[in-house]
């Protein structure tokens, strides 16, 4: 069957950290051993909750900054720093912008609702048909309920989409909907391998 649309996921693929320094400074200020910063915002509780949608953004940095120890000041410079060595991919989102009208596009991230302002922010926004945020959804991946939602939403059977992820569990949940994947890995040859998937 041919390919309608293609569902690219965020953060590690459109959005990566490229240089984790900022995140380095703040562990060798605050005494904490190697990753410690990454976990505080990415691998505790409060985070999968801000995901889910049942806390929000303000409730999950204030959590944040209670692991961490850091006043309002310091907490606000660390949130710099700690995004500071994030890069768009400029070219994969002309890429996506390309693929319009032929195919439609959609964006689906586990993230805080958060997101929906920083893709504003960045300008991306509507190079997405669709976006879907499992903060706002209330369901994160690989859970196959918020595959179903970006599919209805974009009018798609799963064998008439591609889906771009970086976590192979997330994959698997998809291929197992009947989605063709691309398990995206920095430096891999992207380009190449979706416009094979799309008979480009």
């Amino acid at each position: 069957m041919s390919k309608k649309g293609v569902i690219f996921d965020w953060g590690g693929v459109l959005m990566r950290t490229v240089d984790p320094s900022g995140r380095r400074k703040w562990e060798h200020k605050l005494g904490l051993p190697p990753n410690a910063v990454d976990r505080a915002v990415h691998g505790s509780r409060s985070w999968r909750q801000a995901q889910s949608g049942i806390i929000s953004d303000e409730e999950y940095w204030a959590d944040v900054s209670d692991q961490l120890g850091l006043d309002e000041v310091q907490l606000a410079e660390f949130r710099r720093d700690y995004f500071g060595g994030d890069q768009l991919d400029e070219e994969m989102v002309r890429f996506i912008r390309g693929l319009r009208p032929a195919h439609r596009t959609a964006l689906l991230s586990n993230a805080s609702p958060q997101l929906t302002e920083l893709l504003e922010q960045l300008g991306v926004t509507d190079a997405f048909d669709v976006v879907v945020i499992s903060g706002l959804v209330g369901v994160q991946k690989p859970d196959p309920a918020i595959y179903q939602i970006v599919l209805e939403r974009l009018g798609l059977l799963p064998e008439e989409t591609i889906f771009v992820d970086d976590f192979i569990e997330n994959i698997e949940a998809a291929r197992d909907l009947g989605m063709d994947t691309l398990h995206f890995r920095a430096g891999m040859e992207w380009r190449g391998d979706l416009e094979r998937q799309l008979g480009q």
